[in-house]
C-alpha cells in the first residue's frame, strides 16, 4: 500500500459537508459566496492511512468507551523524538479533547478568580477569551515589530509585568500564531530563567511545532529541568494532518503536583476518555503519516513563497511579515492608506474574502490580516488577486 493524497493542487468541495470553514459564512455576518482563508484547517484530504484506519475501526461496527494502551504513548513520544528531539514520559501524559480546552483547565488549575494570566499580544485570539471567560485578567507583554521584519520580546516589560502584576502562569504561543516566530533556544532560555526566578508556571502551545521553515522547533520543558517542572506542554496532530474535528490532543505535565491538579479539574469536567476516532486518527498520523507530512510541508513552503512574490511584487503597500513557523500568514495592511473599517469592508464586501481580521489578536493587530495558506495553489492565486483588485487598487 503506498499513500494516495498527496494530490494537493486538487481543489475539494468542502461545502455542505458540516465544515466550519465554508458553511457557516451567513450564519457568521458574512456573504454567503465568501471565499474563506480564516479558520486554521488545511484545504487538503488527511493522509490516505489515516482515513483507511478510520475506515476499519467504523467496520467494527461498536463504538464503546474505548482507551489507548502504552503503544499509543510510543507512537507519540516516537514522533516528538524524531522531529523535536524531545522524548517525554508516559506518565506525563494527559489527553484532553482539545489544545484551548487543555489551557482553560491549567487556567483553573494554577490560578484564581481575579488573577492576571499574561499572554503576547498579538496572539491567538482563544487565549484572551478563556482568560475572561475563567474570571481571570489578560495582562501582555506585547510583542514588537522590528526592523528585520520580525517579532521580538521585550524581555525587560516581561519580566516588569510579571512583579508588577503578580503573575503565576504564562502561555507560550511556540511557534508563534499568528505573527509566525519560531523562539530561539537564546529566547526560550531568557523566558524560562525569569519564569523560574518568579515561581511563574509556563503552559506552551506547540500545536503548529511540526510546521517550521525557519530554525527549528524547540520544546521549551526539553531546556532545563527547572523548565520542565513549571512545563504544562500542549500538542496535537489535528494541525500537522488536518484532524482538528477529531478532538483530541496530547498534553505533557512532568511535574507530579502540576499533573494531580489538572486531572483534578480534567475529572471535574466529566472527561475520562476521549472520543475513539480521535485515538485511532492520532496513532495513524504518527505512525504512518510521514510521507504525506513531507508533501504537504513542501506544498506549504511553496505557498508561501508564492504569497512572498505576489505581495512584493503586486501588492503595493501590504507587507508580508516575516514568516518561520506556522501556515498562517500575517499581511501588515497599513500601508494602503485604508482606515481599519474600510479595510474590513473591501475585504469582505468587495474582495469577498473571510480572512481573520488582525484586531481579533489584540489591539497590536489592527492593521493586519491573518491569511491560511493551507491551500491548493488556485485558491490562494484567486485570494491574492482579489486583495490586488478590490483593496489595493480599489476596483
Amino acid at each position: 500500500m503506498s499513500e494516495r493524497n498527496l494530490d494537493f493542487d486538487k481543489v475539494i468541495d468542502r461545502r455542505n459537508t458540516r465544515c466550519l470553514k465554508y458553511d457557516f459564512a451567513e450564519r457568521r455576518g458574512m456573504p454567503k459566496d465568501v471565499l474563506p482563508l480564516w479558520v486554521a484547517d488545511m484545504d487538503f484530504k488527511t493522509s490516505s492511512y489515516i482515513e483507511d484506519a478510520l475506515v476499519e475501526r467504523a467496520r467494527e461496527g461498536i463504538f464503546g468507551y474505548s482507551e489507548v494502551q502504552t503503544p499509543y504513548y510510543e507512537i507519540v513520544r516516537d514522533w516528538m523524538i524524531k522531529h523535536h528531539n524531545w522524548e517525554p514520559k508516559e506518565r506525563w501524559l494527559v489527553k484532553t479533547p482539545g489544545v484551548v480546552f487543555a489551557i482553560a483547565l491549567a487556567i483553573k488549575a494554577y490560578t484564581e478568580v481575579g488573577d492576571a494570566v499574561l499572554i503576547q499580544l498579538p496572539v491567538y485570539y482563544p487565549f484572551s477569551e478563556v482568560i475572561n471567560d475563567n474570571g481571570r485578567r489578560v495582562v501582555s507583554n506585547t510583542l514588537y515589530l522590528g526592523e528585520d521584519n520580525r517579532y521580538h520580546i521585550d524581555f525587560d516589560d516581561f519580566e516588569q509585568k510579571i512583579i508588577n502584576e503578580n503573575i503565576k502562569l504564562f502561555i507560550l504561543c511556540n511557534p508563534h500564531n499568528p505573527v509566525g516566530r519560531v523562539w530561539t533556544k537564546e529566547e526560550l532560555i531568557k523566558i524560562g530563567d525569569i519564569c523560574v526566578r518568579h515561581k511563574v508556571l509556563v503552559i506552551s502551545d506547540d500545536i503548529h511545532q511540526d510546521f517550521i521553515f525557519k530554525g527549528r522547533h524547540i520544546v521549551f520543558a526539553s531546556l532545563k529541568k527547572e523548565y520542565e517542572d513549571i512545563s504544562i506542554t500542549c500538542t496535537s496532530p489535528s494541525k500537522t494532518f488536518n484532524l482538528a474535528g477529531t478532538l483530541m490532543s496530547n498534553i505533557f505535565i512532568p511535574n507530579r503536583e502540576l499533573r494531580h491538579k489538572f486531572r483534578k479539574q480534567l475529572d471535574a469536567v466529566g472527561i475520562s476518555q476521549l472520543g475513539v476516532m480521535g485515538l485511532v486518527a492520532c496513532e495513524a498520523a504518527y505512525s504512518k503519516g510521514e510521507e504525506w507530512y513531507q508533501h504537504m510541508l513542501d506544498y506549504i513552503k511553496g505557498n508561501l513563497e508564492y504569497v512572498r512574490n505576489y505581495v512584493n511584487s503586486n501588492l503595493t503597500g501590504v507587507k508580508m511579515i516575516d514568516l518561520e513557523g506556522t501556515y498562517l500568514v500575517w499581511l501588515d495592511f497599513r500601508g494602503v492608506g485604508l482606515e481599519q473599517d474600510e479595510l474590513e469592508k473591501r475585504i469582505i464586501h468587495s474582495a469577498k474574502l473571510w480572512l481573520d481580521s488582525g484586531k481579533i489578536f489584540g489591539e497590536s493587530g489592527t492593521g493586519f490580516q491573518r491569511i491560511n495558506v493551507a491551500c491548493p495553489r488556485s485558491i490562494l492565486s484567486e485570494a491574492l488577486d482579489r486583495i490586488n483588485r478590490y483593496v489595493v487598487n480599489r476596483k
